[in-house]
């Protein structure tokens, strides 16, 4: 059997979604919704995905583990120094195929709920912090 990896590309309401074949050859290309794309993972034969990492693609992450599939967060940043044109949908999963085939690229752990949860914590916390900063260097200003 011809291992395929996947790169998904997520948003809020539309999911941009390439094949490719063990080459590396892009056979196929997909514009699912969120139903759509479920389905998708559902019905799917194990395959092997790559996503960029943020906060909603760590949620998928889990779900497709879920399903048996195996899954590689990649790192924003990285992922950006593959694509070759204007930042669209369809040109970040072609940078994601392409990414995923440096082995020196390290992928981003998924995380838990509780993990995504307390980094939350964190970030409000941080937000808090610089806001108060500001507002004290504002006061010593005047």
């Amino acid at each position: 059997m011809e291992s395929t990896l996947i790169a998904v590309d997520t948003a809020k309401l539309v999911f941009e979604v390439a094949e490719a074949d063990g080459a590396g050859k892009v056979r196929r290309r997909l514009r699912l919704n969120r139903p759509q794309f479920s389905e998708y993972l559902a019905t799917r034969e194990r395959a092997s995905f790559v996503l960029e990492a943020c906060g909603g693609a760590h949620h998928w992450a889990r779900m497709m583990e879920r399903l048996g599939h195996s899954v590689r967060l990649l790192p924003v940043p990285y992922v950006c120094a593959y694509r070759r044109r204007n930042k669209t949908d369809r040109a970040d999963c072609l940078a994601m195929l392409e990414a995923a085939k440096n082995p020196e690229i390290l992928p981003v752990p998924v995380k838990t709920t509780e993990h995504q949860a307390i980094q939350g914590l964190h970030r409000c916390r941080s937000a808090w912090m610089e806001t108060r900063t500001a507002r004290i260097n504002t006061l010593r200003g005047l």
